[in-house]
């Protein structure tokens, strides 16, 4: 695939994304979450995030069209059981994050390399093209100016 290809499906991609975002903003954020009603700074803030994830949006608002989740102006309760699967998911990757975070930096303590203890130290020099000479000096070296009698 050409480069020009690839700037091309990013560039619908990012077109449907622009669609989908201003029918979140203008229509939709206010029928999935009731506090979001008459919040349009929040709502313009709601943008870039809905361009980049426009197909879990689109999916979001999709569902919403069928009537497949209760409207949060349904019921008093409608807009907390719209929330609850997202919060036991995340319940379950705090745990599991709780649990792997210490793994990871115990086994990366435990196989890291502390290099040769019994090699001396070296003195790195610079590369020869990089050396001073009479012709160049050193970039940091003081100008010599001659004085004169």
């Amino acid at each position: 695939m050409s480069g020009a290809a690839v700037v091309a499906l990013l560039q619908a991609y990012a077109a449907l994304g622009l669609v989908v975002a201003a029918a979140l903003a203008l229509w939709g954020a206010g029928r999935v979450e009731s506090n979001a009603r008459g919040a349009w700074a929040f709502r313009l803030l709601l943008i870039p995030g809905a361009v980049l994830l426009w197909p879990l949006v689109a999916w979001r608002l999709a569902k919403l069209l069928r009537g497949a989740e209760g409207d949060a102006r349904a019921g008093a309760g409608a807009g907390a059981k719209a929330h609850r699967p997202p919060r036991r998911a995340q319940d379950a990757a705090a745990l599991l994050l709780a649990l792997f975070v210490p793994l990871a930096l115990g086994t990366a303590a435990a196989i890291r390399q502390d290099g040769p203890l019994h090699a001396a130290p070296a003195l790195l020099e610079a590369p020869a093209e990089a050396a001073p000479t009479e012709d160049r000096p050193a970039e940091n070296a003081p100008a010599e100016t001659e004085s004169q009698p």
